[in-house]
């Protein structure tokens, strides 16, 4: 069963909201797969057009740029981290409870079912871990910041970091913890897969148990 869910994005990002007719959401089951599959560089809308039948013309209908297609892929995801944090946090009280939720959350969202059904949240991940920086790591970021890209990601950070806080209100640093293990979380993922001399955990196909484990670890030693 597939959950009928639709985030509000930042509408600079799109001309049309691709997720209000069946040719967006089209473009966006497509376009996490090409993604995915080729790779952010040698990913094109008419490869995205050729695959659903369609036009490259109307994919600009929706979107302006690859660019802003990634923008917004990366903010459904981080929408999605953020809806099941707060379902799965739904009546927990103690705060040290909640961020090991939280944990879990950003460990083990491409996995929680049921999905959405036009997309594929195991590899919407892949590419949030091997493309999402490129969403923000660029020379336009202080404009796209600006115009609230990011929006998303920001009122994630705030929403652990508020947590972070109630379990230790000394602790200087929420903010930079709270963004750290998220980052943390797809980082060494990636290195355990593709440079495991860069992290001290090992990925077992599709086990991450053992970097829910580190980021419980680091959470705990810095705010006891």
């Amino acid at each position: 069963m597939s959950l009928q869910i639709r985030f509000s994005l930042n509408e600079g990002l799109f001309l049309k909201d691709p997720q209000d007719s069946k040719l967006g959401k089209n473009i966006i089951q497509h376009s996490i797969l090409l993604i995915d599959e080729y790779g952010f560089e040698s990913f094109t809308f008419k490869k995205l057009a050729e695959k659903i039948g369609s036009t490259e013309a109307s994919i600009y209908r929706y979107f302006e740029n690859k660019h802003l297609l990634l923008i917004f892929l990366v903010n459904w995801y981080w929408e999605w981290v953020s809806y099941l944090i707060k379902v799965n946090t739904t009546n927990v009280i103690d705060p040290k409870m909640k961020l090991k939720i939280i944990i879990h959350s950003f460990v083990f969202a491409p996995k929680d079912n049921p999905g959405v059904e036009y997309v594929n949240e195991s590899k919407l991940h892949n590419i949030v871990i091997s493309e999402g920086v490129k969403a923000y790591h660029t020379k336009d970021v202080d404009k796209d910041n600006s115009k609230g890209f990011f929006k998303s990601y920001k009122s994630l950070a705030n929403e652990v970091s508020n947590v972070i806080s109630e379990i230790n209100p000394q602790f200087k640093y929420p903010y930079a913890l709270a963004t750290n293990l998220f980052e943390m979380s797809n980082n060494h993922i990636y290195f355990a897969k593709h440079l495991p001399r860069l992290t001290d955990i090992s990925v077992n196909g599709n086990n991450v148990n053992e970097v829910e484990t580190m980021l419980n670890y680091f959470a705990d030693k810095l705010l006891s």
